[in-house]
């Protein structure tokens, strides 16, 4: 019986001035992980993280255009490997866990299995106001998606690599992990939550989030995405509610003609309104039912053209 092959895994750790952490969070992964190849992806820092990263015998990778959505691309495009373990260099996310968020990976159960953090964590590690627009984004995504996920925004996540070859990232910011989060629900793909404790920075780290920019990005991206993903049920509701703003407009003009012996309609301005938002409405429900069948369409094709690259590509490694 042939010797099943150990999985490649790989540790990847975006980085951006990060020269007080970095070297003790790929010590804690070498130490869980001495398999597994560890990457930096230094992301414009002006401190001393990369010179750490690399005594620290990591791979370092420059990514020169800044926001993590940029490096999450480069993770995607650079890296080879069957088992892809992500994680802030922040040192707030234990590395203990790994084997735990690894474990229903192997098992088949799921292609990507994030770190939940909002069961265990301090005041130090949550500002009030960002668990309220955790809850605001996980909420938003539940509602759209028929989901149940109790954190979309972790940065501690590990995943297949039918992910990496199935999951496109357009994202340049913050926003990324709740682009991935939401581009695994609408491709149908298996994503599961094991729950981390959540640790605070240590001392005289300063975290990179501005509170009301990157929490605009993300709505907006949820707005953005639900747009492009669900274009039926975005201008359907649209469209509904036009129609009937539409009839309460038309209700005066119509009592008008129906009531009036001459059928003299004196609500001039409202019939006018009512028109308008009925015809409004219509065109909507049907931009609505055109851009969904598109997006069928370009599903399909995109399952088509990532399932043969991945046919090729598994019969060149196996020298078929």
């Amino acid at each position: 019986m042939a010797q099943q092959k150990e999985p490649k895994t790989a540790v990847l750790i975006p980085c951006y001035n990060e020269e007080q952490t970095i070297g003790k969070v790929i010590e804690e992964f070498r130490k869980e992980l001495p398999g597994a190849e560890i990457y930096v992806f230094d992301n414009c820092s002006t401190d001393s993280s990369a010179e750490i990263a690399a005594k620290q015998g990591a791979v370092v990778i420059y990514e020169p255009r800044k926001g993590k959505g940029y490096v999450v691309e480069r993770m995607f495009d650079s890296i080879d490997a069957d088992i892809f373990v992500m994680v802030d260099g922040d040192d707030t996310y234990p590395a203990q866990m790994v084997h735990k968020l690894i474990e229903p990976l192997l098992a088949g159960k799921a292609d990507m299995v994030v770190g939940a953090r909002l069961s265990e964590y301090s005041d130090r590690s949550f500002r009030p106001l960002h668990v309220f627009g955790n809850n605001l984004v996980r909420g938003l995504v539940n509602w759209v998606f028929k989901a149940n996920l109790t954190d979309i925004m972790s940065g501690y996540r590990v995943f297949s690599r039918r992910v990496t070859d199935l999951i496109p990232v357009v994202s340049s910011g913050f926003e990324v992990e709740t682009e991935l989060s939401i581009q695994m629900l609408y491709y149908q793909m298996k994503i599961m939550e094991v729950q981390v404790p959540y640790r605070p920075r240590p001392k005289g780290s300063i975290s990179k989030l501005n509170t009301f920019r990157d929490g605009c990005k993300v709505l907006w991206k949820i707005f953005s995405l639900f747009r492009a993903f669900k274009p039926l049920t975005f201008f359907g509701s649209i469209g509904i509610v036009l129609f009937i703003t539409g009839v309460f407009a038309g209700l005066s003009p119509i009592q008008d003609y129906i009531y009036d012996p001459a059928h003299y309609v004196r609500h001039i301005p409202m019939a006018i309104l009512a028109t308008g938002l009925i015809i409004i409405s219509g065109g909507c429900m049907f931009l609505g039912i055109l851009l969904h069948a598109i997006n069928w369409r370009f599903r399909e094709l995109h399952n088509v053209l990532t399932r043969k690259q991945s046919t090729e590509k598994s019969r060149r490694e196996s020298g078929i």
